[in-house]
This record gives C-alpha cells, sequence and structure tokens, in this order.
C-alpha cells in the first residue's frame, strides 16, 4: 500500500522528528528535493525521517558547514568569495541543498 504525500506532508513530518534539527525552510526544501529525485528517477521513495536525518545536515551557511566538515583551512565568514568557495568544496564533496537561511547537506 502506498501513500502519497504532499511537499507539506513531508516537511510536517520531517518537522514531527524530534531528533532532527531542520528549520521550517529547511524541512520544505528537503521535502522539495526528495519529491525531485522521486521524479527524476521514476522511482517511488519510502519516506524514513530517520534515515533522512542520518543522510543530511542543515547548517545556516556554506562557509558554517565547509568549515565543520572539511579538513581543510577554516573559511571566514565576512568574505564575500568564501561563501562560493565552501559551495563549490561542498558540491564536489556531495549533494547540496541551498534555501534561503542556509544549506543542507548529505553526510
Amino acid at each position: 500500500m502506498i501513500e502519497t504525500l504532499t511537499t507539506y506532508q513531508i516537511a510536517d513530518r520531517l518537522l514531527r522528528d524530534s531528533n532532527a534539527c531542520w528549520s521550517r525552510s529547511g524541512a520544505f526544501a528537503l521535502a522539495e528535493y526528495l519529491q525531485s529525485v522521486e521524479e527524476d528517477t521514476g522511482e517511488t521513495m519510502e519516506l524514513d525521517v530517520v534515515a533522512i536525518r542520518c543522510d543530511f545536515s542543515q547548517w545556516s551557511s556554506a562557509v558554517e558547514a565547509y568549515n565543520e566538515t572539511s579538513a581543510e583551512e577554516n573559511l571566514s565568514e565576512d568574505d564575500e568569495d568564501s561563501e562560493e568557495k565552501a559551495l563549490e568544496w561542498l558540491r564536489d564533496n556531495g549533494q547540496v541543498i541551498e534555501f534561503d537561511g542556509g544549506v543542507i547537506i548529505s553526510n
């Protein structure tokens, strides 16, 4: 039996996961990303909030994510080029979902 979920229902289930730290806008961005993956692959996905929590993490900026996940020198939050450099590195090393208020990266 398959239940088709709307973007709102997916985001709501992500937000109800008390062990995750999604913002509302992050949960909606992640829900839209998951729906696009399902559409692009043509395969039905099962919503597993625990697996999603383990596979993705939210950061307030690409620079913050880069500084916490890379072994390279930390980037300055004040440098205008740092965000783009961080995004480029993150994209080269995993999936990046950009949204108003931060980024979500694959772990």
